[in-house]
């Protein structure tokens, strides 16, 4: 099996990346994205830096960010969440551009602060769940009678559940080391158990 990359810190890069975005009246910096608060995050999120939490229910973040980011909650109201950290500059780009597009700023950039390597085990112990709600969002999704948005999102479902099936448990590994050292794991450095 070849190498898998490491973990890329994005947060150093944020207010860089975010200035090349084209210039908006609603929400200019990260400062007006990111306002989301660690107690109201959806489970659905990855762990990593990048949350949502109480975010709108606009569907508009796949529109720049169909590789990270999705929509769902606990109840009818479909709030966005991130599937997928960003791992360059080109994906933080796509990630940025979908947060700011939500009215509420309800995304947070401070989940190093809140993650520990024992809440990330937890979370990737806890998949089953998330397996099941994919599930049965995608059915929900593909049966019809849904917004126009439903079939392009129940795509982006089963992106996630690859995901989980293929290079998340890897990605947690290396952010699990990043947690524990403070700075991303060298090439062919042996990684934490998950």
């Amino acid at each position: 099996m070849q190498d898998l990359p490491g973990y890329w810190d994005p947060l150093p890069h944020v207010d860089a990346v975010f200035a090349e975005l084209p210039e908006r009246d609603l929400r200019p910096t990260p400062e007006h994205v990111f306002c989301g608060m660690w107690e109201e995050r959806n489970w659905r999120n990855v762990p990593g830096p990048f949350y949502g939490a109480m975010t709108d229910n606009c569907w508009v973040g796949r529109d720049s960010a169909p590789r990270h980011i999705l929509y769902g909650d606990d109840i009818e109201y479909e709030s966005e969440f991130l599937y997928r950290q960003p791992k360059n500059g080109a994906e933080l780009r796509d990630v940025l551009a979908g947060m700011r597009d939500d009215p509420w700023s309800g995304w947070a950039r401070d989940g190093d602060t809140y993650w520990t390597p024992a809440l990330v085990r937890a979370w990737w112990h806890d998949r089953a769940r998330l397996r099941e709600w994919i599930e049965r969002k995608h059915r929900e999704w593909t049966s019809g009678g849904h917004s126009d948005n439903a079939p392009e999102a129940a795509a982006g479902l089963n992106d996630y559940l690859h995901y989980i099936d293929t290079g998340l448990a890897h990605d947690l590994r290396c952010y699990i080391a990043f947690l524990e050292t403070g700075h991303a794991p060298a090439a062919g450095e042996p990684l934490p158990a998950l």
